[in-house]
């Protein structure tokens, strides 16, 4: 198998210039799908921390970053939606979050508000013992009490011992932005759920300060203003 990504066709949500040459780094598997970016990408393409392969690795063996609260030193390590940057030594921390038009874009935060990571709620099921099990957009899997409150869409924050530090329903007036298809990194409130009843797609009406559209409801993500008001993306 290749160690190297065609430029031309990486997924649309990587943050990389497709003519500048004809390969770039590829991901290991892991969370995020085919759209997780590697580490490299963003520490030497977004960031500008590193210039090459070897300055990342010795970087990240040197302990200096942390992916959602834990050293990583594989460079080739997938980072995707919501996922928390931190460099300590620098006082710096990002979420990585959408811009518009769908590419991973880094939103620096407070060093606060790097204690836990959003996760979308994608499926919800019981398991042997009464208790009630989350999966994740990223793959993790959580489990709760029974006859928890939490339902499909529904986003939560997760510390980085598995402890739930917000909620946030997925309901008319709830928060959201796009994450995927052409209102990618628009942010507006729910103004409406509508149901199909066939095998087609829920859809979702969302209106913002300058926005106004529909789209799958499997697009879009709850939030909080927390998540808009971190500061400029890199």
């Amino acid at each position: 198998m290749s160690r190297h990504q065609k430029r031309l066709s990486v997924p649309d949500s990587w943050p990389v210039e497709r003519k500048t040459a004809k390969y770039t780094v590829k991901a290991r598997a892991g969370p995020h799908g085919e759209d997780g970016v590697p580490l490299l990408i963003v520490l030497r393409d977004v960031l500008g921390y590193v210039d090459s392969k070897k300055e990342a690795m010795y970087a990240t063996n040197e302990g200096g970053v942390l992916v959602n609260g834990e050293p990583v030193n594989d460079v080739h390590r997938p980072i995707g939606m919501f996922d928390i940057l931190g460099f300590e030594e620098r006082n710096e921390f990002y979420r990585v979050f959408p811009d518009e038009g769908g590419r991973l874009a880094l939103t620096p935060i407070d060093e606060a508000d790097a204690d836990g990571k959003l996760g979308k709620i994608v499926d919800k099921r019981q398991v042997p013992g009464g208790e009630t099990q989350l999966q994740l957009h990223d793959g993790r899997n959580l489990r709760v009490g029974e006859g928890s409150e939490y339902s499909g869409g529904d986003s939560i924050v997760i510390d980085w011992d598995n402890e739930i530090l917000a909620h946030f329903a997925y309901e008319e007036g709830a928060l959201v932005t796009a994450v995927q298809g052409q209102h990618a990194g628009e942010i507006g409130e729910i103004e409406g759920i509508r149901v199909i009843e066939s095998s087609a797609p829920n859809t979702v009406s969302i209106v913002g300060e300058d926005t106004e559209f529909e789209t799958i409801a499997e697009y879009v993500v709850v939030i909080d203003e927390n998540f808009v008001e971190g500061g400029d993306e890199q």
